[in-house]
């Protein structure tokens, strides 16, 4: 999915995996589609309104932690100890500055936290308790862990220990039983696929931003942290190039330096937004095993949202257009 040139636009992406059209009933399909819509069109009114990247991105994600529906704040997944650890990082293409936090457990909105630390700290990442304590100072809500359960959360961290404290990828389908289970939480099984959310902008100043959060995987070791919070692996901004969040295995994004790779591409080899984010989607994540995709956006207001997966949970909006959303290729 491609879109032409046009200033002021939101993209957004929920995960991506393996679509079971067959878990899938009209009601789930919809409620998917309405939470993307209702996300798209909140962003989409801040840069209407004239405001910033920055903020089109943080509210999006925002939202999209705030939606049981998605792997990230409410909602996300269990480590292998049953807690939560979620990430989060924030880049303002103008400026480079950046933000990030890791393994945090108290937050409610790790992407405001990530925020609070580029804007008011010396450093760009900061992780668990310290991170947590640093962004409470600056009135960051945080909340008991118990707020990010589900039922249906938990009762996919009790089959990844039923299966002998397998990793879970979030949006995944590896089996007829997985599919089953399926069914009754989500169209991407639930068990399997990359559970992360992303947003980039580009707003009416011609400034681009990008954030990315997570909840991680499913039965993960207490300690683990993937790209999403790595500048450069799972979300890059620069207003040279673009704006990029990724979602997938998050090593081989870590590994190749995914999202700064697509900003390289264009910035020292001259590539186009789309052939940039298709190279290393399509040809060089699958060197490593790098399964997922991304959603990217220009100086120029190109989108791309590139996935070598079967689905991605995605969609974009441009100021003066309907928004529009996808699940299946």
């Amino acid at each position: 999915m491609s879109t032409p040139n046009s200033i002021a636009t939101i993209a957004i992406h929920g995960g991506a995996g393996t679509i079971l059209r067959s878990a899938m009933n009209s009601e789930q399909e919809k409620a998917y589609h309405a939470a993307l819509n209702d996300i798209l069109s909140a962003a989409q009114a801040i840069l209407a309104d004239g405001g910033s990247a920055l903020d089109a991105v943080s509210t999006a994600v925002s939202m999209l932690e705030d939606c049981p529906l998605f792997n990230a704040g409410k909602g996300a997944v269990y480590t292998h100890a049953g807690t939560h650890e979620l990430d989060a990082a924030i880049m303002d293409g103008a400026t480079l500055a950046a933000g990030a936090v890791a393994n945090v457990a108290h937050v409610r909105n790790p992407i405001r936290a990530a925020r609070t630390v580029m804007e008011h700290s010396e450093h760009i990442l900061l992780v668990g308790a310290g991170a947590e304590s640093f962004v409470a100072e600056h009135g960051v809500a945080l909340v008991e862990p118990e707020y990010f359960h589900t039922e249906a959360r938990h009762a996919q961290w009790l089959r990844a220990q039923e299966k002998g404290g397998m990793l879970l990828l979030d949006h995944d389908a590896a089996s007829q039983a997985a599919a089953k289970a399926a069914q009754e939480i989500a169209p991407i099984d639930p068990d399997n696929k990359f559970g992360t959310v992303g947003a980039v902008a580009l707003d009416m100043h011609g400034n681009l931003a990008a954030a990315t959060s997570t909840g991680g995987i499913t039965n993960k070791r207490v300690g683990r942290v993937g790209d999403s919070p790595l500048i450069g692996a799972g979300c890059y901004a620069n207003n040279r190039t673009a704006a990029i969040s990724t979602t997938g295995t998050g090593e081989a994004f870590m590994r190749t330096v995914a999202a700064y790779d697509i900003s390289a591409r264009m910035e020292y080899a001259g590539a186009s937004l789309e052939d940039a984010a298709a190279q290393v989607v399509m040809e060089l994540l699958p060197r490593y095993n790098g399964r997922g995709g991304l959603i990217a956006i220009d100086a120029q207001g190109n989108v791309t949202l590139p996935f070598n997966t079967e689905g991605m949970y995605r969609g974009y909006a441009k100021v003066g257009a309907a928004p529009v959303t996808a699940i299946y290729k």
